[in-house]
């Protein structure tokens, strides 16, 4: 049986790949979540690559997959350019080989501990799903339960990353998924990973914001069970 490892959004539990499960169950899965997200402890790292040397410490197969949303995407890309060994396939959704600016991800930092999570949920929110979904609150909670200082350490390390001129050196076959509505990493920032990574293709699932695994759980699953297949 084959390990797929799924890795979520900042601000987001591994509860977030709850539709993903059954289209993934004839595989190995395994939910990881950010230091101090769904409960885990806040531990010390330094950057990206540090969040994926967790990730790495938490499986124990000697090959795995690896799908990443949004920071999880990060992840993804930085295991795939430090340890290609490890990596059979990748997917990446909604994600940027870099997000935004360094000086906003410090700002946000620095409110979040300021003023806890509850300073950023409704701008987060407004970002991951279309006016029209109708679970938001479930989602608020579980962006509410996410430690504080878990949350700025994770901006810290989305500040210092950029891996737009590393893209080439990723050799893991690489589905992108993009949201067509996503505001965060539009359809253009997963075109970009797509025309970097030799080989790898793009789709775009119409009617989704940042968290389109959430909002078109189907339209995600088909392109899972047949990429990962």
């Amino acid at each position: 049986m084959s390990t797929i490892v799924l890795c979520g959004s900042l601000g987001a539990s591994s509860e977030m790949w709850g539709p993903q499960l059954p289209a993934l169950n004839a595989h190995d899965v395994v939910l990881v979540d950010h230091p101090g997200h769904g409960g885990t402890p806040v531990v010390e790292f330094d950057d990206i690559g540090g969040l994926a040397q967790l990730v790495l410490a938490q499986v124990d197969a000697e090959r795995f997959s690896f799908v990443g949303l949004s920071l999880g995407g990060a992840v993804g890309m930085q295991l795939a350019l430090n340890a290609p060994e490890r990596l059979e396939q990748l997917v990446l959704c909604c994600a940027s080989a870099r997000f935004g600016f360094a000086e906003m991800w410090r700002e946000r930092a620095e409110l979040v501990r300021a003023e806890g999570v509850a300073a950023v949920v409704e701008a987060a929110l407004a970002r991951w799903f279309s006016p029209a979904f109708a679970d938001v609150q479930r989602f608020r909670e579980m962006f509410l339960s996410t430690d504080a200082e878990g949350y700025a350490r994770c901006c810290d390390a989305l500040a210092c990353w950029d891996v737009r001129d590393e893209l080439n050196r990723i050799s893991a076959p690489t589905l992108c998924v993009a949201g067509a509505d996503d505001p965060t990493s539009p359809p253009q920032h997963l075109a970009q990973i797509a025309d970097g990574v030799a080989g790898a293709r793009c789709s775009v699932i119409e009617h989704a914001r940042h968290l389109a695994n959430v909002e078109r759980p189907d339209e995600l699953n088909l392109l899972l069970r047949e990429f990962l297949s």
